[in-house]
């Protein structure tokens, strides 16, 4: 979570400094290198159950890789220079090369899959590298093209033989992921409350804020833990499309009008859509259309905005499960 902070707090920066879309685009691409490392190293600690020696060495040297990558997040998102963002990952990455290896020395019917990873993973590794000594222009394409080299290494890997794979803890660590994101957001509406205290003709506005804040970020809790998720994990492509989708849920777990809403959106079309009944589907989208509104207001109305279309996503995702014995509804206590 330290990079996440690092890149969360640079782009409040480049935000007060009007250069929202540039701080945007370098925060999602910065945020792809942090998601897609941690994704990788989760599917792999839910398929093999390792907990040795050299396994928590190797995850050490991870940890050294993201203080590296953290360091770089404000020279990659102001200056375009993915020098230290690019070693970081790179040291991430091989860890996890590292332990592929070692399944394919241990696990022989696993051994083919094993090994794409490996190699896939370590030729995308090199291709990061060779990116450093592009153009500006031509890295910056050339980004594009490793995130789909990235990501289509676990799908040919997989497609020679699946790994396994435990739904129910895979679920748990995505909704974990999910707890610290949002507890980032009441991190920093808490700092600026305390930082902006001094400013007492302001105070009244600013505990709206903060309160506001607090029930956005108390309604993305809710709604993500609506419903069970483990359900959505039965096969490559279903565990393909529930573990990539969550970059846009994940990136966009922040306070501010258009992430809430592409929080919510990204939560609905994955988990909710098919579970609501239309008048409650419709009620959801309506929350996410006040949301988005508060884009056009002023002063603290749109923190409000966001406030009220959490509430609305919230009460439409509600609901009770089926009574058992003993359970039913007015039962004597």
């Amino acid at each position: 979570m330290v990079a996440v902070s690092f890149a969360s707090v640079q782009l409040h920066h480049m935000a007060a400094e009007n250069h929202l879309g540039a701080g945007v685009l370098g925060y999602l691409m910065v945020f792809f290198a942090i998601w897609w490392c941690w994704m990788n190293f989760s599917w792999f600690g839910t398929s093999f159950d390792t907990d040795d020696w050299l396994y928590r060495i190797l995850a050490f040297i991870q940890m050294a890789g993201v203080l590296v990558l953290a360091s770089g997040a404000a020279a990659a998102m102001e200056e375009h220079d993915f020098t230290a963002i690019t070693i970081g990952y790179a040291i991430m990455r091989l860890a996890l090369v590292t332990q592929w290896i070692r399944v394919a020395l241990g696990n022989p019917q696993l051994r083919a899959t094993a090994l794409r990873y490996a190699v896939g993973i370590s030729a995308v590794q090199l291709a990061w590298f060779t990116r450093l000594l592009l153009p500006e222009t031509a890295a910056f394409i050339g980004f594009f093209v490793l995130v789909a080299a990235e990501i289509s290494v676990p799908i040919w890997a997989e497609s020679r033989r699946r790994t396994p794979s435990n739904p129910h803890h895979i679920t748990e660590r995505y909704g974990l992921f999910t707890l610290i994101l949002l507890g980032e957001s009441i991190l920093a509406s808490a700092n600026a409350v305390v930082e902006s205290l001094h400013t007492i003709e302001n105070l009244g506005a600013l505990m709206t804020i903060a309160a506001c804040a607090l029930i956005t970020a108390a309604g993305m809790w809710w709604i993500y833990f609506s419903r069970g998720h483990h359900h959505m994990i039965t096969s490559l492509r279903s565990s393909l499309a529930y573990g990539y989708s969550h970059y846009v849920i994940f990136a966009a777990a922040g306070t501010l009008s258009v992430p809430v809403s592409l929080f919510a959106l990204g939560i609905w079309l994955l988990i909710l859509r098919r579970e609501l009944s239309p008048a409650r589907n419709a009620v959801f989208l309506a929350g996410v259309a006040i949301i988005l509104a508060g884009i056009f207001l002023a002063s603290v109305l749109p923190v409000a905005a966001v406030a009220a279309g959490i509430i609305l996503c919230v009460a439409s995702t509600e609901h009770r499960p089926a009574a058992g014995p003993g359970l039913a509804v007015g039962a004597a206590r």
